[in-house]
This record gives structure tokens, C-alpha cells and sequence, in this order.
């Protein structure tokens, strides 16, 4: 009886699988189609002027802007953030470095980066993602190198990890419930186990990405607030030192993997 029951219940579940099977196939197919022509590559050419552009009350371009690499130095700077900046005396993902720089070196007013608007497809808020794909673009066919050595990356490591684990929420969610074992899926997208090498290279590495589904393209900050929204989380804000955590951990886990941006996602 137990066997007839496996053996139903494997039968009824065959059309199923074949359906989720077939349809990452046809979602990788869409996404081969548009390597040559990924939508983002105009993101990308924003963000480089808009990196080469003398703006706020400062009248200077982000070109002295230093992401860990030196000042200006943008090729492979993507591949070791999160990073502890001394002259900040914190730790810092892109997104939260370049408001740091907009503020020191341009003079700029960045409360137009919070509240969501960074997340918009227009306005002020939307350069800071065009900068990142940019940014993050010339790091690209390169290995993830992020240094943990300083004690305070250390630390943030340390509560990445804790707060990948923590549940909360209506929900009683996690990052780990979804992402933490093979797999699992919403709807028709698989979701990658962040725990892997393989997974850790689809959580981070291929970020800035182009969502099909939104027409824009969407950043690592957005991603972990989109999460939390999604766990019916308080809202985290933009460049958060709990976000910067995360994403400390989650670039370590990925240590080695090869950069894919900006990528081409559903």
C-alpha cells in the first residue's frame, strides 16, 4: 500500500515538475535572447556620465570618489564591497559608499534617496541606481573578493548572519526560509539556496540586474527591501547598516564566484 501510495503520488506530481521544468527553460531561452541586447546597458551608460558629471552644490564629478580602490579607481571595486572605509569609519556596500560620496564630495541634499526613492523608475532617486550598474558593470567577468580581515567586517559579517537567520514578521519569516535549502521556488522562480557557492553567485553576483517583469533595472538594496516587503517586514531603509550587514555576508559566502553584471532577470 505504501508503495502504490509513493508511487500515485509521484505520478501526480510528474505533470507538475514537467510544467516547472519547462517553464526555467523557456525563462532561461527569453533571457538568452536578450544577452545581446540587455536593456540595462543603457542604465550603464547613464551611470557613467552621470559619474563623470560635475553636479550638486559642489559643482564635481564622483570621479574622486574613492570605493576602495583609490579615488576615481572604478575597475574591480564592485568585486571586494562590502569593504570598511577608514575615512567613513564604517563598513559600506556600493549603494551606501556613493550616497557617503554624493554628500561629501558633491554636496548633495540625499533625502531624495530615502523613502523609497532610490527604488523609482524616475527622479532624483533613480541616478543612484543607473551609477551603481555602472560602477558594478566594470566589474564583470572578475571574482568576488570581499575582506573580512577588519574587525569591524567582521562584525557585520557576524550580524549578516544572524539576521539571514532571524525570523520575524506576520510570517514568521526568514532570509533562511526561502533561501536556505535546494529547491524551493515562488510561483514559477526557483529561489537560490544563498548557502551554496552556486547560490551565493545568484544572490549577489548577478546584481545590478534588469527585471524583466518591472522594465527597470533594480540593485542589491532594492532586493533586500523587495525581501522584507515580502515578509511583511518593517520597511528597511535605504543603505541601512543592516542591509550593508547582509549583504556583508552574503558577499563573503559568494567569495570567488564571478561577477555577472548588470544581469538579466524575470
Amino acid at each position: 500500500m505504501k508503495r502504490l501510495l509513493v508511487a500515485m503520488l509521484t505520478a501526480s506530481l510528474g505533470p507538475l515538475a514537467a510544467a516547472q521544468s519547462s517553464s526555467e527553460d523557456e525563462i532561461a531561452k527569453y533571457r538568452e535572447m536578450l544577452k545581446e541586447g540587455n536593456p540595462a546597458e543603457l542604465t550603464e551608460m547613464l551611470g557613467e556620465e552621470l559619474w563623470k558629471t560635475k553636479r550638486g552644490t559642489k559643482n564635481v564629478s564622483l570621479e574622486g570618489c574613492d570605493l576602495g580602490k583609490g579615488p576615481g579607481v572604478v575597475k574591480g571595486a564592485y568585486a571586494e564591497l562590502p569593504r570598511y572605509f577608514a575615512d567613513a569609519g564604517k563598513v559600506m556596500d556600493l549603494e551606501a559608499r556613493l550616497v557617503w560620496c554624493m554628500e561629501k564630495l558633491q554636496g548633495w541634499d540625499t533625502k531624495p534617496y530615502f523613502n523609497k526613492g532610490a527604488f523609482k523608475a524616475s527622479g532624483p532617486g533613480s541616478d543612484i541606481a543607473a551609477i551603481a550598474t555602472y560602477v558594478a558593470a566594470q566589474s564583470n567577468g572578475m571574482r568576488f573578493k570581499v575582506d573580512t580581515s577588519h574587525p569591524a567586517m567582521k562584525q557585520a559579517v557576524r550580524t549578516g548572519e544572524e539576521l539571514f537567520w532571524r525570523r520575524g514578521g506576520p510570517f514568521d519569516f526568514s532570509c533562511a526560509t526561502c533561501h536556505a535549502e535546494d529547491g524551493k521556488r515562488i510561483r514559477l522562480q526557483a529561489l537560490p539556496n544563498l548557502l551554496t557557492k552556486e547560490g551565493a553567485a545568484t544572490g549577489v553576483a548577478t546584481w545590478p540586474a534588469y527585471r524583466v517583469s518591472q522594465g527597470i533595472v533594480r540593485t542589491l538594496q532594492h532586493r533586500m527591501w523587495d525581501c522584507y516587503w515580502q515578509m511583511r517586514h518593517p520597511d528597511v531603509e535605504y543603505t541601512s547598516d543592516a542591509v550593508t550587514a547582509l549583504l556583508a555576508y552574503l558577499g563573503n559566502l559568494g567569495n570567488g564566484t564571478e561577477v555577472k553584471s548588470p544581469y538579466i532577470k524575470r
